[in-house]
């Protein structure tokens, strides 16, 4: 039986692809497999990805014959995977060897659904640790509490996919699948489903992930329409946490976290097209009216003169009516 499965999308990465594919080979065992999803790519990447299959044991390799996006190309990874634990690792981002086997020896001895570890971030010849916002290492906690408080750094805003691991009956509880569609926040939505309906969770002191920043080919240094759809996950996140029995409760923290990006896109605005820059005023203005208003309101009161004041000036924008449709319900995945 396959122990842990390994989702890897790759797209237009043949510069870093095979140092993601080389570590790979480092944590290779007889009960792991890499699901290598090819998302379209139009480099080199597919003709990489394809010797990959041959010198890594246990690797399958899938191609979209259309780019879906990362959200998309995971979930195809998630329907093809068979392992009784699954994580995920992007297609230019790399391992310490052996890493994956003492994340699993993790995970067994815990038995918890899910457990999230730290990572390395990598910044050209800079290296930087970043950690787990949980105060407790090795303990299971509810994921929900750990939501909570609404104005400190929680594991909801550590929403990296593949700084953890999953147990596989969160995927037959239909919680590990990603929004289709959505290019860019993918995994806000999807942090905050695991922490709302999941039942147990860990965060480990395990460094092992090297998550390479500042790729120019990554959305988050690409100032296109794309990344606006960190509008649609936000409204996501809004709308099934305003259905859960415990709202009240968590709502504010939804909020808060929804305008902190919001104002952290707007004080980069300049790097956007002008068309996208208006696009992006046009449609933040929109979310804000959309948001709870009350909440709105004791969440700027506490988010800090620069920002604060950037979504005050776009929350008196008029806006025409109609363009402010409620949150939308039911939101697929």
């Amino acid at each position: 039986m396959v122990k842990l499965s390994v989702i890897v999308p790759f797209y237009n990465v043949q510069t870093y692809a095979p140092d993601t594919l080389r570590s790979l080979r480092a944590n290779a065992s007889k009960d792991f497999e890499f699901i290598l999803v090819d998302d379209c790519s139009t480099d080199g990447t597919a003709d990489i990805l394809r010797r990959a299959r041959d010198d890594i044991p246990g690797t399958v390799v899938i191609r979209h014959e259309q780019n879906g996006g990362l959200a998309t190309a995971r979930n195809t990874g998630l329907d093809a995977s068979t392992g009784e634990f699954i994580t995920f690792l992007d297609g230019d981002d790399w391992l310490a060897p052996g890493y994956y086997e003492r994340l699993l020896a993790a995970a067994q001895d815990l038995g918890c659904d899910f457990v999230r570890a730290d990572h390395v971030q990598v910044t050209g010849r800079a290296r930087t640790v970043h950690r787990v916002p949980h105060g407790l290492r090795g303990v299971p906690f509810s994921p929900r509490e750990a939501i909570l408080p609404p104005d400190r750094t929680t594991s909801v805003d550590y929403p990296y996919a593949w700084a953890g691991i999953y147990h596989r009956r969160l995927v037959d509880r239909g919680l590990l699948h990603f929004t289709h569609g959505l290019r860019t926040a993918e995994d806000r939505p999807w942090i905050w489903r695991l922490h709302r309906e999941a039942e147990s969770f860990a965060a480990v002191g395990l460094l092992g992930v090297f998550y390479r920043r500042g790729v120019a080919s990554s959305l988050t240094q690409i100032g296109d329409v794309r990344q606006l759809d960190f509008i649609r996950a936000f409204d996501q996140v809004i709308d099934e946490t305003a259905r859960d029995p415990e709202a009240d409760r968590l709502l504010p923290k939804a909020v808060r976290t929804y305008a902190a990006v919001m104002a952290h896109h707007l004080n980069s605005i300049e790097r956007f097209e002008p068309a996208v820059a208006r696009k992006l005023r046009s449609l933040s203005a929109a979310a804000l009216h959309r948001l709870p208003q009350d909440l709105l309101s004791d969440t700027l009161d506490s988010l800090g003169d620069q920002r604060a004041a950037r979504l005050r000036r776009l929350r008196r924008r008029p806006v025409p009516a109609g363009t402010v449709p409620s949150v939308t319900t039911g939101a697929s995945t």
